[in-house]
């Protein structure tokens, strides 16, 4: 169990409110750009990922992600890069339980490529967590191996079927790639619900150089929910979960569709969401480029105080929305960071 850095605080601060009265409760924390797999629509193959000297010790992690809970956060959700593949990571899970225990925090979370879940899914579940998602783009083990280049298809069933049996709720996330699965929508769909999962499809985002051209990767979901009206009673859903994806229940089915449209439908107007990369850089939106240094105040004190005012600071320059846009003339990412390095 790390250190609960909390006895060190000088003070209770306040909540965290953006400028346009949006109460900050949730936050997206990466813990690592490494991954496992290189999926061609966000990373390239040939990565070069950090140092280790510049990513945030687990120590730091559990200190940035307390003084968030402390700040009014009650969710919290670990990514990566694949997050399960940091060294020691159950550490990091282990101690911010606590705010679990003690009620501060109303849930703590993971998003992950499964490929690890054999492992680690019932310690996840025995330090309080109820649900994940996981990541997966396709049902074809040859098309599985295209899209992700190094992964293990089975590898991935197993960790959701381990997932499951040791209790945890999973939700599948899939990126619509024109060309690529969009014929395999709808039996990603009744796979997902047949076993109990809700499923959630996202437009490729505008992150990063890659050497794939996201033109010819974009799939407006628009067009995907048209088509799935064809077939199925779509009804809409209040359900949410914290994030920017808007629910749909399919009558046939009995489960539920989510649709993130970051392209073609802003979803900004309700964000309460934040973002920390595992270098310690705070993102106020996914896609704008403004950024707060945290790993400075974090390395200059055992104090909060210096921390805490930069994250003030920066919550108070938190746009109303993101510029999304696929840049057709210079094809160029509207964002020059990988979403490895941001957290998924």
């Amino acid at each position: 169990m790390l250190e609960d850095p909390s006895a060190i605080l000088t003070s209770t601060p306040e909540p965290l409110m953006d400028p346009f009265g949006r109460r900050i409760e949730y936050l997206r924390v990466s813990v690592t750009d490494r991954c496992d797999f290189r999926c061609v629509y966000c990373m390239s193959e040939d990565m070069t990922f950090l140092p280790k000297r510049d990513l945030l010790t687990l120590e730091e992690l559990d200190r940035l992600c307390s003084a968030f809970v402390d700040r009014g956060v009650k969710k919290l959700r670990i990514t990566g890069g694949e997050p399960l593949v940091r060294r020691d990571i159950m550490t990091l899970f282990g101690s911010l339980s606590r705010h679990l225990a003690n009620g501060a925090l109303d849930e703590l979370t993971v998003t992950t490529n499964g490929s690890m879940l054999t492992r680690y899914a019932e310690q996840l579940a025995g330090y309080g967590i109820r649900r994940i998602n996981v990541s997966l783009d396709t049902l074809d083990a040859d098309k599985f191996r295209t899209i992700t280049r190094w992964g293990d298809f089975g590898k991935v069933l197993a960790g959701i079927d381990a997932a499951r049996e040791a209790g945890l709720k999973v939700k599948i996330n899939t990126v619509a790639l024109k060309g690529v699965n969009e014929d395999e929508i709808e039996t990603l769909i009744e796979w997902a619900h047949g076993l109990g999962m809700d499923l959630t499809l996202i437009e490729v985002m505008p992150l990063g150089e890659i050497e794939t051209q996201r033109v010819d990767q974009f799939l407006p979901l628009s067009q995907v929910r048209a088509r799935l009206q064809e077939r199925y009673t779509l009804t809409d859903l209040d359900y949410r979960t914290g994030g920017p994806a808007r629910y749909v229940r399919i009558s046939e089915t009995g489960g539920r569709l989510g649709f993130i449209t970051p392209m073609t439908h802003n979803f900004c107007e309700s964000c309460n969401r934040v973002r920390v990369t595992c270098t310690g850089q705070l993102y106020m939106c996914l896609g704008q480029e403004d950024s707060a240094d945290l790993r400075a105040p974090l390395r200059m004190s055992e104090a909060n105080d210096r921390l805490n005012e930069v994250i003030e600071a920066a919550i108070a320059r938190k746009p109303r929305g993101h510029d999304f846009v696929i840049d057709r003339r210079r094809n160029r990412p509207a964002v020059g960071r990988h979403m490895s390095v941001t957290g998924g």
